[in-house]
C-alpha cells in the first residue's frame, strides 16, 4: 500500500478524525473532541472504513434511566409513607398533609405496603393506617427497589457510566421490573460504536498530515494564489462513486424482442391480432366443442356488461364448415363431437385464452401456392387462474406453426429443441401428451434447479384434420406449439416466483442482467 499517496487523498474531514483516534475510540468521544457535526464524523470514519484504515464495531447497550414521574421523587413514596407512620394510626388526610402526596400515589403506595405485609388497616368511619412489626423493620431497612433507584442518574443523556442492565443481578432485575411496572423507570437501548485502527490505520497515522489541503479549485483559489501556497487534495479515481440508473428497457421486453429474433432466423415470420376475439376463433375453429369446460367462466374472461355476453361476428362461409366439423366431422374423416352446434355461442367476446387463436386466423387466408410457409407470435393471453408460482392469470405466450405438406414430428422435435438450445437449455423433456386440437401431442418440461422439480413450460403437436381442413380448404400437415414465456426466462433471471416478474421492483429493475445468450 501506497502510504503517502493514501495521504495525498484523504478528506478534510477524515484529516481531522484521524489525528484523535491514537486517544479516543469511542465514537461519542470523538463527536466531542472533534469540533466537528456528528454527521461529519460518521462520514469521514466511514470513508477511513472503505480505505480499510478503521474498522467500526457497533454494540447496543441497555441502560437504566427514571421516568418524568419518577425525577421529582427524592426518594421512593413508600419510604415517604414507612418514614410518616409509626404503631399509632394514622388518617388518610393527615398521612396526605405530612407526605405532601397526591391520592393516586399514596393509594397505590399504601396497596404496596400492604402486599409487602407491612403495615394494619382499620376501616372505622375513616381508614386508618399503622406501622406493623415488619413496617417497623422495612423503617431501618432499604428494599432493593430503594438500593436500585438510588443508583439511577437523574438525567436524559447517555453517558458511560450510567447503570446498564446487564450489570444488574438477579435481585436487582426483579426490583427493575417491579419499579418499571409502577412507570418509574425505563430501559433505553443505545448503539454504541468502538473505532479500531487497523495496521493500515497505525501505520497511517504516524505520517504527518496537513490538515490546510485545497479541496477543489474555485474563483477564490485562483484570485488569492492559494494555490501556490498550499497543496491540492490528490483525487482517487478507484473510489466507490454512486451508480448512474440509465433507462433501459423492462427485462420482459428484453426477452421478447431475443425470442422473436430467434424465430426470426429461423425463417419465420411474425403474426399479430386482437386480443379481444370471440369463442368462434378461439375455440370452435380449433375442435373445442361448446359444452368444453374450457369455456366456463371460472377458466375464461368473457366480455359482458350486466350479465350479458357481448357477441362479435363470424364468417360465414367458414363458420358453416366448422358447424359441420363439430356436428358430424364434416369432409375430414371424423364423426365430430355429434352435437348441435350453436353459433350464438361461438359470437361470445373474451379475452383470447392462448395465441393459437393466430394461428387459426392465418391458416384460414392461406393458399396452396403459399407453401411452405411457417409463423410465429408473441402475445399476451389470459386465463382465469389462481396465482401461484407457476401460474398467472395473465401471460405471454410463444406461439409457432409449420405449414408443410413433407411436416413431420421429428421435424416438430427439432424446431422446440433448436429454439431451447438458444434460450440457454441444455436440456428438455419432450413427452406424449393429450391435446384436443392436435395429434399426435407433446408436453415439454425445462427444468427448475430452485424448486428442484421439471416444470411444464408448453405444450405441442400436429393439428388434428377437423382445424387444417376447414381451415385450409385441403390437407396438409401443421406442426404447432404454445410455449409459456415467463416459465423460459426465469432460469436465466433466477426467478423462483414467476408472480416476481411484474412487481416491478425498481431496485431489482435497475440492477437486472440484460437478455443476451
Amino acid at each position: 500500500m501506497d502510504i503517502k499517496g493514501l495521504v495525498d487523498k484523504l478528506h478534510s474531514l477524515e484529516r481531522k478524525v484521524l489525528p484523535l483516534l491514537n486517544k479516543y475510540v469511542n465514537f461519542d468521544d470523538l463527536v466531542k473532541n472533534s469540533s466537528l457535526q456528528e454527521v461529519e464524523v460518521m462520514r469521514a470514519l466511514q470513508w477511513l472504513e472503505n480505505k480499510e484504515v478503521v474498522k467500526i464495531n457497533s454494540k447496543e447497550v441497555k441502560t437504566i434511566s427514571l421516568t418524568e414521574k419518577a425525577k421529582v421523587y427524592k426518594e421512593l413514596p413508600e419510604r415517604t409513607i414507612l418514614n410518616s407512620l409509626s404503631d399509632k394510626e394514622t388518617t388518610l388526610e393527615e398521612l396526605k398533609n405530612k407526605t405532601k402526596l397526591n391520592d393516586t400515589e399514596i393509594n397505590a403506595t399504601i396497596g404496596l405496603l400492604k402486599k409487602k405485609a407491612s403495615i394494619d388497616i382499620q376501616k372505622d368511619k375513616t381508614l386508618k393506617i399503622r406501622l406493623n412489626e415488619n413496617g417497623k423493620k422495612l423503617v431501618n431497612k432499604k428494599t432493593p427497589e430503594e438500593e436500585l433507584f438510588i443508583q439511577i442518574p437523574n438525567h436524559n443523556n447517555y453517558y458511560k457510566t450510567d447503570l446498564t442492565f446487564d450489570q444488574l443481578n438477579d435481585e436487582q432485575k426483579t426490583a427493575f421490573e417491579n419499579l418499571r411496572s409502577r412507570g418509574l423507570v425505563t430501559l433505553n437501548i443505545h448503539k454504541e460504536r468502538i473505532i479500531m485502527l487497523t495496521d493500515l490505520g497505525k501505520e497511517l497515522i504516524k505520517q504527518k498530515i496537513d490538515l490546510n489541503v485545497i479541496e477543489s479549485l474555485t474563483h477564490e483559489v485562483i484570485k488569492n494564489k492559494e494555490w501556490k501556497k498550499k497543496k491540492f487534495r490528490a483525487y482517487d479515481i478507484k473510489i466507490n462513486v454512486p451508480s448512474i440508473n440509465r433507462g433501459k428497457r423492462h427485462f420482459v421486453d428484453q426477452s421478447i424482442e431475443y425470442i422473436k429474433q430467434i424465430w426470426l432466423d429461423l425463417g419465420f415470420q411474425e403474426i399479430t391480432g386482437n386480443i379481444v376475439e370471440t369463442a368462434f376463433w378461439d375455440l370452435d375453429a380449433l375442435f373445442v366443442p361448446q359444452d368444453h369446460t374450457a369455456r366456463e367462466m371460472q377458466d375464461t374472461f368473457f366480455i359482458g356488461s350486466k350479465g350479458t355476453m357481448a357477441k362479435g361476428k363470424l364468417p360465414e362461409e367458414l363458420a358453416n364448415k366448422i358447424k359441420k366439423v363439430h356436428e358430424n366431422g364434416y369432409n375430414t374423416g371424423s364423426k365430430g363431437w355429434g352435437y348441435k352446434w350453436k353459433p350464438e355461442i361461438a359470437k361470445q367476446l373474451l379475452l383470447r385464452t392462448h395465441t393459437t387463436v393466430l394461428s387459426a386466423k392465418t391458416l384460414s387466408k392461406l393458399k396452396k401456392q403459399d407453401l411452405p410457409d411457417k409463423f410465429f407470435a408473441v402475445g399476451k393471453v389470459y386465463r382465469n387462474e389462481a396465482l401461484d408460482w407457476k401460474h398467472l392469470f395473465e401471460f405471454y405466450q410463444v406461439e409457432g406453426i409449420v405449414v408443410d405438406p413433407n411436416a413431420n414430428l421429428r421435424n416438430l422435435l427439432g424446431y422446440l429443441k433448436e429454439f431451447f438450445r438458444k434460450m440457454g437449455y441444455t436440456d428438455v423433456k419432450i413427452k406424449p401428451s393429450f391435446f384436443g386440437y392436435t395429434e399426435p401431442s407433446a408436453e415439454i418440461f425445462a427444468y427448475n434447479p430452485v424448486k428442484r422439480q421439471w416444470v411444464e413450460v408448453g405444450g405441442s403437436g400436429i393439428f388434428r384434420p377437423e382445424v387444417t381442413k376447414p381451415l385450409l380448404g385441403f390437407e396438409c400437415p401443421v406442426l404447432a406449439w404454445g410455449l409459456g414465456m415467463e416459465r423460459i426466462i426465469t432460469s436465466y433471471y433466477g426467478i423462483n416466483d414467476l408472480r416476481e416478474i411484474y412487481k416491478n421492483d425498481l431496485k431489482y429493475l435497475r440492477e437486472v442482467k440484460e437478455f443476451s445468450m
